[in-house]
């Protein structure tokens, strides 16, 4: 075979080859682009009005894209809502994560109490109090927002007990276990938090039930 047409037909082959992948990475791009303005709608009219109140046509018109392009993101309602409730704990965590750093605090069980307060200071602002504890568990069912929680929360616990563990602080004991029991514990208080007539004196209230709870897994 002739060398110059071996050449020029590898030449052909990686220019077809770049041009897919550069048309497939447009692609993503757009769908991620379209996939970002729904969940940003979805939150923003989440957030003020609650999900049973807000429909589908809204939160086209609100992103700025067609009922077509939801239905390609999302199954339905239900999985845009477990999307917007991924992105906020998400950034929660990295909140707390954050703070907990930003405090200085070196001891585990301190770290661990300032960001089981911070949380519970967070879950009365409108979309994590709303969207995350008052709709998103009744439409999401508690297996999947329990996931959801586990996805972003758990890990910044096991990160804090396993410090503590390391460094002699905290007493050793299976630390996943530990880990998911002080997650549900936080979160129930969380919602007893929500619930309450007065927010402030049941988050202060809990406090005071959490803290012996985890400055008794000290050494």
């Amino acid at each position: 075979m002739d060398l110059w047409f071996v050449v020029a037909y590898t030449r052909h082959a990686i220019y077809i080859q770049a041009a897919c992948m550069s048309t497939e990475s447009r692609h993503a791009q757009r769908s991620n682009a379209t996939r970002r303005k729904l969940i940003a709608a979805a939150r923003e009219l989440f957030a003020a009005r609650g999900y049973a109140d807000v429909g589908t046509t809204e939160i086209v018109r609100a992103a700025g894209v067609t009922r077509g392009a939801l239905y390609h993101q999302f199954a339905d309602k239900a999985e845009l809502l477990a999307a917007v409730v991924d992105e906020i704990d998400a950034e929660l965590t990295q909140q707390l994560a954050s703070g907990a750093v930003a405090s200085g605090a070196q001891d585990p069980v301190e770290l661990l109490l300032a960001s089981a307060e911070a949380f519970l200071r967070t879950v009365t602002r409108q979309e994590v109090h709303r969207v995350v504890l008052v709709d998103a568990l009744p439409v999401l069912g508690w297996e999947r927002w329990r996931e959801i929680g586990l996805r972003h929360g758990l890990g910044l616990i096991e990160q804090l007990l396993r410090q503590g563990m390391d460094d002699g602080v905290l007493r050793r004991v299976p630390l996943r276990p530990l880990a998911h029991m002080l997650l549900a514990a936080i979160d129930e208080a969380a919602l007893y938090v929500v619930a309450a007539d007065d927010p402030d004196v049941a988050r202060r209230e809990m406090l005071e039930a959490i803290t012996p709870l985890i400055d008794g897994l000290r050494a």
